[in-house]
């Protein structure tokens, strides 16, 4: 055995500690986003599901909610990553259609794996006081990230101008409740079905409604 910070296997210690988190993040993606669920999981029953000793579990990790806070940021950041690319490929589009786009990417990327989805909408809530913060930091960026947009079509004429934080901050509720029963089976719909109410529910908040027929 050589030492800790030299190599085994043709690989260095930091590539062998990355492939062990790799295989407990794996794990408890498996575990709490299927079954038992974050609540009924172990320790345990996480290590043998990553073929993982325990010791080399606290090595990594204080606890369970460690895993389940970090793969709630992993799964967030790969949503984010396909929504800033959508973004990027909608440059020089209407707002309309950026939105389109835009939504498109969101829901592909959060429904792709109902893993993901339910660590990103269920199994978040309620664990604690830190986890919590950690999920309104991230709706947040969300939310600004709607202002912004919103905010650029008021700039170039496609929007009116107003105060967009409490709406956003309404669609986005509005979305992961959608989308979680949606994968849920709550209800059948396609997904651009999905996508397009999304797109009329967000265009109504950042457009307002005209003037009643009476008024006109």
């Amino acid at each position: 055995m050589g030492l800790a910070t030299g190599t085994y296997g043709g690989r260095s210690a930091q590539e062998r500690r990355t492939e062990r988190r790799e295989r407990f993040l794996a794990a408890g993606l498996q575990q709490f986003g299927d079954r038992p669920g974050y609540r009924a999981a172990s320790v345990t029953g996480l290590c043998e599901a990553a073929g993982l000793s325990t010791r080399q579990f606290y090595e990594e990790f204080r606890n369970l909610e460690d895993v389940l806070a970090q793969l709630h940021l992993l799964v967030n950041d790969r949503t984010e990553r396909a929504v800033l690319r959508a973004l990027a490929d909608a440059a020089g589009l209407t707002f309309e259609q950026r939105i389109g786009a835009v939504l498109r990417a969101y829901v592909t990327a959060a429904t792709e794996d109902r893993r993901r989805l339910r660590i990103a909408f269920v199994e978040i809530i309620g664990v604690s006081e830190e986890l919590e913060r950690q999920r309104l930091l991230r709706r947040s960026r969300w939310v600004q990230l709607i202002v912004a947009e919103a905010e650029a079509a008021v700039a170039r004429g496609e929007a009116a101008p107003r105060n967009f934080g409490i709406a956003a901050t309404a669609f986005i509720g509005a979305v992961n409740g959608l989308l979680h029963d949606w994968t849920a089976g709550q209800f059948e719909a396609t997904l651009d079905q999905v996508i397009e109410e999304l797109v009329t529910l967000l265009l109504g908040t950042v457009r307002p409604p005209g003037p009643p027929d009476s008024a006109r």
